[in-house]
């Protein structure tokens, strides 16, 4: 049985899209976790002094956060037009964003911090080539 015996099935660029943003926010999520775990850092929220420190920063968090979640499901029921158009500019803003957190979190204590962010940055970057070369009517049926 070689591996010529499998079916490769052509994957729709909604699936790709949908699939990396999945990643996306399991990335943030993991992160968030794994932040728990760094010296004073629940003290500091216990206490009140951690970045997240008014009502409209966490507000502002949430928000942050939530796109991406959204972009799972959007990926796959918008129309192509705005569909492309809205993963190109998100994927811009969040590699941007995840690449600004990279340079300025190089501390031991944030290394992982940083490799989740490069990562992050790779899948939305991912996000950006799929949405900007979505395959037109023509080059679909050829």
């Amino acid at each position: 049985m070689g591996t010529g015996d499998f079916v490769d099935l052509k994957v729709d660029v909604k699936i790709k899209l949908s699939s990396l943003w999945a990643a996306v926010t399991l990335c943030y999520l993991y992160g968030d976790y794994f932040e728990l775990y760094v010296p004073q850092k629940v003290s500091g929220m216990i206490s009140g002094e951690s970045m997240l420190d008014t009502p409209m920063k966490l507000f502002a968090a949430s928000v942050l956060l939530a796109v991406p979640a959204l972009m799972v499901f959007l990926s796959v029921i918008l129309k192509p037009a705005l569909n492309r158009r809205l993963n190109v500019t998100l994927g811009v803003f969040y590699t941007a964003i995840m690449l600004l957190i990279a340079v300025t979190s190089l501390t031991p204590w944030r290394t992982f911090y940083v490799f989740l962010a490069i990562v992050e940055s790779a899948l939305t970057s991912l996000v950006i080539f799929y949405a900007f070369t979505w395959p037109r009517k023509n080059e679909a049926q050829a």
